[in-house]
């Protein structure tokens, strides 16, 4: 284990972590909002543990699959330590479990939250507290490599275990180029979005704070009602905006290269475009009848299906109240996500293809034993590696739930609070059902219990893997 290289990284981390953080400082300025000092304190303690740990190159900048991986999961964790002492310092979140499940939700992109109201939150923490899910959407080591060449050409495992789906490639041949490739991307769609809101009227604060959490799909928001506020039009450009940070940058890529050709034959943005639409016209059928038309009952299922397939949480009405039928469909949708390479959570879209494939074969092949078929997407077979992968994933992930539904279970509330508590966590979704249901908080569980969604928040956004090397035993074996 390369441990000098790992505590490079974490420092260097911490640097930009100091540097992001500046925003919220300059916020405070302009508000005149005394809490703007604790933020710079906290900016200026990051810097200075960053530098004390990234001030020295390791001459063996080596990285491999272990490396990787502990780097990644090691960061996340000193990230959210770090960015939850603004909370706590100036007292808008007095506990750290609480100011750390909080954080944790803005860096993993979840939008699960303590905080009964937010509108009495100062105006620079609440830019922080949405200004992570901005950081947290594309990833912060991703951000890193954009910058600085860490460790030559080994620097991909980085990428493969920050980033979302069943397989990562790159762009273009360097590895930081694909970095930067994808910021660069994933900043213009935040100017567009900026650029609508603000045409619509919204002040510019709330404009900043609602594409930090569209951008990043994580849902946090300055108002107490969410986004259910805000004009219709407003609305209808979150919910474009959603959509289109959920879909695989890849093809955002083949249509910056013109060839929308090859956009287009990408099976699972077809596939989520068409669960998207097919959720949508189901729920209206179902809820119509609770709104004054049926273009509103469109327009409100609309946005509830793409907050939620998205794991972006926003929230324009009360799906708590809605029929048991569209609750079940939004329940499915947390499971499936959003598309690989995207910012959104979930299992994926990818993922779920590749499964149904498999399935399909294994099917085939118990009909027809000579039957020699392969699982083939967009035309390309898919790797051995890549469905064994997609297979543990599946295994891991039914494991970890379980057992995040049975150790909350000890707060004693009731089933579809706990199931679905766990599913907006570890899917890094925000709002559940019942007790944490879109008008509701996770404040009533336990501290235990939010260490536990805590775990679920960080392993979900890193897709388990990361998380979980660090409790076996070769992962710290010499």
């Amino acid at each position: 284990m390369n441990y000098k290289i790992i505590k490079n990284i974490i420092g260097w981390v911490l640097v930009i972590e100091a540097a992001f953080m500046a925003p919220a400082c300059l916020v405070a300025v302009l508000y005149r909002e005394r809490e703007g000092f604790v933020v710079l304190a906290c900016a200026l303690l990051c810097l200075l543990c960053g530098w004390l740990l990234s001030r020295k190159k390791p001459e063996d900048q080596s990285m491999y699959a272990k490396e990787g991986f502990v780097a990644v999961a090691f960061c996340w964790i000193v990230l959210s330590a770090f960015g939850a002492l603004p909370f706590v310092l100036a007292g808008a979140i007095p506990s750290y479990i609480d100011a750390l499940f909080e954080t944790v939700s803005g860096f993993t992109t979840t939008g699960s939250s303590i905080l009964p109201e937010v509108e009495p939150i100062p105006h620079c923490l609440l830019f922080w507290r949405s200004f992570t899910h901005w950081i947290g959407g594309m990833g912060v080591l991703v951000f890193l490599m954009a910058l600085l060449p860490l460790a030559g050409g080994t620097n991909m495992y980085l990428m493969k275990a920050e980033s979302p789906g069943p397989s990562v490639g790159k762009l273009v041949p360097k590895v930081k180029a694909t970095a930067g490739l994808l910021y660069k991307m994933y900043l213009v769609l935040s100017i567009a979005q900026m650029v609508f809101l603000l045409i619509g009227g919204m002040p510019l604060f709330d404009a900043l704070t609602t594409m930090f959490g569209t951008a990043g799909t994580g849902g946090f928001g300055v108002r107490n009602d969410s986004i259910g506020g805000y004009s219709v039009y407003l609305q209808v450009v979150v919910t474009v905006f959603m959509i289109l940070f959920g879909v695989n940058f890849n093809a955002y890529y083949f249509i910056a290269c013109r060839r929308p050709k090859e956009a287009l034959k990408m099976s699972e943005v077809r596939v989520y475009l068409g669960v998207i639409l097919a959720a949508i016209v189901l729920i209206t059928i179902n809820v119509s009848g609770m709104f004054r038309s049926v273009p509103e009952a469109f327009q409100q299922a609309a946005f509830q299906v793409s907050s939620i397939i998205t794991t972006t949480g926003f929230a324009t009405t009360d799906f708590n109240i809605w029929p048991t039928f569209s609750k079940t469909i939004l329940v499915l949708l947390m499971f499936i996500g959003a598309c690989a390479g995207s910012t959104g959570g979930g299992l994926k879209v990818s993922r779920i293809i590749i499964l149904f494939k498999s399935i399909t074969k294994e099917l085939d092949v118990a009909v027809h034993p000579r039957h020699v078929r392969k699982v083939k997407m967009d035309g390309r077979t898919v790797e051995h590696n890549v469905i064994r992968s997609v297979n543990v994933f599946f295994a891991l992930y039914i494991a970890v739930f379980a057992i995040s539904v049975l150790l909350i279970s000890i707060d004693n509330f009731d089933f579809t609070t706990n199931f679905t508590a766990v599913a907006a966590t570890i899917n890094n979704i925000g709002p559940g059902l019942e007790m944490v249901g879109p008008t509701s908080n996770f404040a009533a569980f336990s501290d235990f219990s939010k260490l536990v969604l805590t775990f679920d928040m960080l392993a979900g956004r890193l897709e388990l893997f990361p998380v979980l090397v660090l409790f076996t035993r070769k992962t710290w074996a010499k």
